[in-house]
């Protein structure tokens, strides 16, 4: 019996891993990849206090060193259900369960698809969801990147460095993205933008993405433009299929959660990406695992 269970090994989830663990408390972390999650695939982090700037993977590896000090148990699996029994929860993965007093759910987001015809055909052949994974891979190449808030202006300055040019298409006549975001976009050569359009189709040879066709969406107008890449950012989708069942989830699925990460489930706690709230960035994901963190010990103290 765990004292507690995070699922997740992003930002919050290592934080929340943190705080438990200097309580004294049984902690096993279930993950499904290296920890750090969605902050992996960031090449610069320029707003994390105490860093000028940082690359994801570095800062993941700084957050995770503290955790084999305090012995924070850590389980590979990718997680089916969550049942709630009361004074205990069973976590589900793939091939085993796990009991713990307390689960903190941790599981971030995914990244939103258009579902444009050939967005699933050329996926990995040319259609991507992370710059800092694949960008190496498109040199000289004409891209298109897709989406207007900050993940896609910062991934396609990131992409300057390889492609011959970044054309960034946006639904609207203006960016979300932060102020000094757009301001590096619209300084940079390389980048162009096509506005007030959607991705209508993405076409290729059967190997590789070759043509994009861009819908106007005032005049309804379709152009055809060559492009070797197409990187996709419109946003994020909870993942949290595994408590469904729970009824702790808004109609959108995102865990509604009070200020102290609690759910309306006695004992489950919900932080970082995944919870319903406005600003979704590092820093609110530590803050979200410090209060977890906190919360399941005392939550375990009133048990007694």
């Amino acid at each position: 019996m765990y004292d507690t269970i995070i699922i997740g090994s992003g930002p919050a989830g290592m934080t929340a891993a943190l705080y438990a663990a200097r309580s004294n408390l049984k902690v096993g972390m279930i993950e499904q990849g290296a920890p750090g999650g969605q902050m992996n695939n960031t090449s610069e982090i320029e707003n994390y206090p105490g860093y000028d700037h940082i690359s994801g993977p570095e800062l993941s590896m700084k957050m995770f060193e503290p955790l084999e000090k305090f012995e924070v148990e850590h389980i590979y699996g990718i997680v089916q259900k969550v049942e709630d029994f009361g004074s205990y929860k069973r976590i589900f993965t793939e091939d085993s369960s796990f009991d713990a007093k307390t689960v903190i759910l941790a599981t971030g987001a995914k990244y939103r698809l258009l579902n444009a015809p050939g967005e699933e055909t050329y996926t990995s052949r040319g259609v991507s969801y992370c710059a800092v994974c694949d960008g190496a891979f498109f040199r000289d190449q004409d891209l298109l990147v897709v989406g207007g808030g900050d993940s896609a202006v910062e991934e396609a300055i990131y992409l300057t460095q390889f492609a011959k040019s970044v054309t960034i298409v946006h639904r609207r006549d203006q960016l979300r993205a932060q102020k000094i975001l757009q301001d590096r976009a619209f300084a940079n050569e390389k980048i162009s933008f096509i506005w007030d359009s959607v991705v209508e189709e993405i076409q290729g040879d059967n190997i590789k993405v070759s043509k994009v066709l861009i819908k106007n969406v005032k005049t309804e107008e379709v152009t055809s433009h060559d492009f070797g890449g197409v990187f996709i950012y419109v946003g994020m989708l909870p993942v949290t299929a595994m408590v469904s069942e729970l009824d702790i989830c808004d109609n959108e699925g995102w865990v509604v959660t009070d200020d102290q990460m609690k759910t309306a489930v006695p004992g489950i706690f919900a932080i970082g990406d995944v919870r319903q709230k406005n600003l979704r960035q590092i820093t609110t994901a530590v803050g979200d695992g410090a209060i977890a963190g906190q919360g399941v010990y005392h939550y375990i103290e009133n048990m007694k």
